[in-house]
């Protein structure tokens, strides 16, 4: 997916949050989830109920007033959840299930307009919502991975399940957050069985974008020139990407056709794109498309792309906000109603037995 919006790139983090230490109920609590006691190694204790659970917290009312405070000011609890300097995570609400949050390229905490709104509207459903960071965050985009950020999304879903008892999670991807979510999804990590749906707003091509640019195709050779000699993970030069450093690999990942990060392109074919996105099938998946997407070039065919898209991922559920941008920015409201929906119909979706 392409680069956020320059608007959610600089926007700060001016979160009201307590420490992890000062809201250590959760971790500290004699009761486990049947889910924990299974990444343990363990045998489950029981099967997950359908109601929304209410346990070891109250959510909004615990901070007294609900998970905004004011205009870029959450309320909430700031934790650690890997050994990694960068590996924090931002929770609003003490529940047990969570909406996870995962952002594109430059993103960081509070990268959409429509988190605020989405906290409120998921407190009230007694969810939580969560924003992490990981090695990829901000300008670390050009020296990580998918893989890599796999692996830190899988940290992040275990300690919910080991530390607050997690009874489930649904995942968030914004931009390239979308292709984190894809090639998590097809890991088949145990923590991965945890993950109860999946939303993709704005999954779109970045080497379709990229393409626009006339500097690119010289990059790309150069980058698959570097990858041939054994410096795959050396720098591309400066011109490769004015928001960040990026090695030879990331480039051509986010750049060449059939790279990595080449999952929703409109010129790769159906057999391509089932090869892609065909695990996804296995989990109830929303795709948000935004018809007015500055990233996705003139010559697509929006709707057609929505189509082949939601028919790659098994018959995915499809929304499209017409004139909505890339970040959904002038949509906040619609935006906000496609997610809570989605995430109170197909959420608890079956919760009773998901091992099955």
């Amino acid at each position: 997916m392409s680069l956020s919006q320059p608007s959610s790139y600089s926007s700060g983090a001016a979160a009201a949050a307590s420490t992890s230490g000062s809201s250590s109920s959760s971790s500290s609590s004699t009761t486990t989830s049947w889910f924990s006691g299974i990444v343990r190694g363990k045998s489950g204790t029981g099967k997950l109920s359908k109601s929304a659970s209410t346990a070891g917290g109250g959510g909004g009312g615990d901070y007294g007033g609900g998970p905004i405070k004011g205009k870029n000011q959450f309320r909430g609890v700031l934790f650690k959840y890997g050994p990694k300097p960068i590996q924090v995570a931002f929770k609003t609400g003490e529940y047990k299930q969570q909406v996870i949050f995962i952002g594109g390229l430059t993103d960081g905490l509070l990268a959409t307009d429509y988190l605020e709104p989405l906290a409120i509207a998921l407190d009230k459903e007694k969810w939580s919502l969560v924003q992490l960071l990981m090695s990829s965050s901000y300008s670390g985009f050009g020296t990580s991975s998918l893989k890599q950020d796999a692996q830190e999304i899988d940290q992040l879903i275990n300690y919910l399940i080991n530390k607050e008892n997690s009874e489930g999670v649904v995942l968030l991807g914004h931009s390239t957050g979308c292709q984190d979510i894809v090639y998590y999804m097809g890991t088949n990590a145990a923590c991965s069985r945890a993950v109860r749906a999946t939303i993709l707003q704005a999954p779109v091509s970045d080497r379709e974008y990229k393409a626009t640019l006339p500097e690119t195709p010289a990059l790309i050779d150069l980058a698959a020139k570097m990858i041939s000699e054994g410096r795959a993970e050396e720098l591309m030069p400066r011109e490769a990407d004015p928001c960040a450093p990026i090695s030879a690999y990331r480039y051509h990942s986010l750049c060449a056709y059939m790279g990595d990060d080449d999952m929703f392109s409109s010129d790769l074919s159906d057999d391509q794109l089932k090869t892609r996105l065909g695990h996804m099938a296995n989990t109830p998946c929303q795709v948000i498309f935004s018809m007015g997407d500055e990233y996705v070039p003139d010559y697509v065919d929006k709707r057609a792309l929505i189509n082949r898209l939601s028919k790659a991922m098994g018959g995915a559920e499809k929304v499209e906000i017409e004139h909505g941008n890339h970040s959904l920015s002038n949509r906040v409201h619609e935006a906000v109603q496609a997610i809570i929906g989605f995430v109170k119909r197909e959420g608890p979706s079956g919760w009773d037995d998901p091992w099955s």
